[in-house]
């Protein structure tokens, strides 16, 4: 679901560990949660509701990502070689209803949306030759895209929920 990056510590940090004896260490773990809990919380979080307005702007940004889709800014169409699928997308949403309830909230905003996205989009978006060669990586391209693509406008709502034409 996400690609998280742990940097190295500071010299301080890595210091005391370098010092450190983890031979001779034994370690103590304290249980905080069972598994019966944490499928518990799982389903809470899976039960947030979210907006039409919120579950449209994560489906705009995940085929804004797509070089072929019609909604791609140029850049996308230029320095991305494969986009995000209709799971990453799923997961954006669920990371923000999960952001939502961390942070004691009852409703899902675009800015939990926008608090995620580089979780979920940084290993599913593939840079081009030509981004590469730039030195342009999936987290600029990210963070360009929430940058530009902007939430839902009342016209996008009328278009993408409208009953489909047969």
């Amino acid at each position: 679901m996400f690609m998280l990056r742990v940097d190295y510590p500071d010299p301080r940090d890595e210091l005391a560990i370098v010092k450190s004896n983890p031979i001779d260490t034994e370690p103590t773990l304290d249980k905080v949660l069972t598994g019966p809990d944490i499928l518990s919380l799982q389903q809470i979080i899976r039960q947030v509701p979210v907006s039409d307005h919120v579950a449209l702007y994560a489906l705009k940004l995940g085929r804004s990502t797509r070089p072929d889709d019609p909604i791609a800014p140029d850049f996308v169409k230029e320095l991305v070689t494969w986009g995000i699928g209709p799971r990453g997308v799923q997961y954006l949403v669920l990371a923000a209803k999960a952001r939502a309830a961390l942070n004691g909230e009852y409703n899902v905003t675009g800015e939990h949306v926008r608090r995620v996205a580089a979780l979920v989009f940084r290993h599913r978006v593939i840079p081009s030759y030509h981004a590469e060669a730039q030195g342009i990586d999936a987290d600029a391209l990210v963070q360009r895209l929430l940058n530009e693509v902007g939430e839902p406008a009342p016209e996008e709502y009328d278009e993408l929920t409208a009953p489909a034409h047969a």
